[in-house]
Order: structure tokens, then sequence, then C-alpha cells
């Protein structure tokens, strides 16, 4: 029953990297997507955000709009604090709750959860999970991708790269780092690859 946790900085390539693993038959679970459902509408995040941050930072729809509120804790570390102290406990809580679901119900050792989650070290997740796989860009293509992706100036592309942690201080924590520098084939080849190599054959049965 091995619990993964996938990780990497911005633009990394970690979704690309992550579908493949769902395609192979890993059970994954987006932090991101958890991070929505702890901020929606009406919920404790919520209120937070809006007692803190202001009613600027919400949609139409009451729902909180991510590119404004990342515009202000991106170059504020003060303001970063807060988000994170708001979202972060809330998200692993939930996050440890569905490994300790998979531990208990997965019934033999041919099943593979992921946690995708880009700030699996920073909150401390690493040690929900058997193993830390790491994806990793150059720098400038980051940057390039940041650009295109996200339409911004090189200097905001920066500086949500500097707002994380530095790439070598995430290979610490790793046990596996998958190159993502090459186009989206290559990257499958490497992460199935590396599939065979922890788990044997092209795939598990997940159901």
């Amino acid at each position: 029953m091995p619990v993964i946790g996938l990780t990497g900085n911005i633009a990394s390539g970690k979704s690309l990297v992550s579908g493949i693993l769902k395609e192979l038959g890993a059970r994954v679970i987006d932090a991101d997507i958890v991070a929505r459902e702890v901020v929606a509408p009406g919920t404790a995040g919520w209120r937070k955000i809006k007692e803190t941050f202001g009613e600027g930072v919400l949609n139409p729809d009451l729902t909180v709009n991510r590119q404004i509120l990342g515009s202000k804790v991106f170059n504020d570390p003060q303001q970063r604090e807060k988000l994170n102290a708001i979202t972060h406990p809330v998200i692993v809580e939930k996050i440890q709750a569905e490994v300790n679901t998979f531990r208990r119900s997965a019934p033999g050792p041919d099943k593979v959860l992921v946690i995708d989650a880009p700030l699996l070290i920073e909150t401390d997740s690493d040690i929900l999970v058997d193993e830390v796989w790491l994806v990793v860009i150059p720098e400038e293509t980051q940057i390039e991708r940041l650009i295109q992706r996200d339409g911004l100036t090189r200097e905001q592309a920066l500086a949500r790269i500097r707002s994380q942690m530095p790439v070598s201080e995430k290979k610490k924590y790793a046990q596996v780092i998958i190159d993502n520098s090459r186009d989206a084939d290559s990257t499958e080849k490497t992460v199935r690859k590396i599939w065979k190599e922890h788990f044997g054959g092209s795939g598990v049965e997940t159901h």
C-alpha cells in the first residue's frame, strides 16, 4: 500500500506526471483541489480569507479569486504567512484523513496512492508518504512556461519562483527525481520506467 508524495515547484510539469501516474493505475489526491475545497464560499477558511484580505479577493460569485489573492501574497512574505496559516493546517488534515483511509482500506500492496502537492515538503506533509518524487526543470524553462501560461512578466514569474523553497533544497528530501526538461513523451517514458522499477509491469489494478 505505497503512498507517494509527488511535488515540484511552480510550472515544473507536476500535473503532467500526475496524469501519467493516474493512467498507470494510481489513485491521485490533488492538493490544489483540496485547497479550493477548504476555501469554498461559506467555509471557515473562506471566512478567514475574507476577514484577512478583504472582499476585494472575491469573485462576483463569492469564490476566492486566486489570481488576485496570489498577487497580494507572492511579493509579501508576511501576507503569505497569513494565508498559509489559514489554509495549510486544514489542507494537511484533509489529506492525512484520506491517507489513513487508504491505508486501512487497501487490501494489498498492488495499490498506489499519490499525493500531488506543490507544498508537500514545506507543510511537513512528506511525513505522510513513503517516498517523495520531485519533478524538476531548469529555472529558465520555468520562467518561460509561467510567462506563456499565466501571462506574467519576467519579474512576476521570478517573484513566484523565489517565493518557493529552492529546488536544490527539495532534492534533499526526494527519493526519486523526475526530469521534465524535455518533451512530454520523454517525461512519460521516464515515469513509466520509474513505475516499472518500483511496482513492476506497466500499471496496477486499482479496482
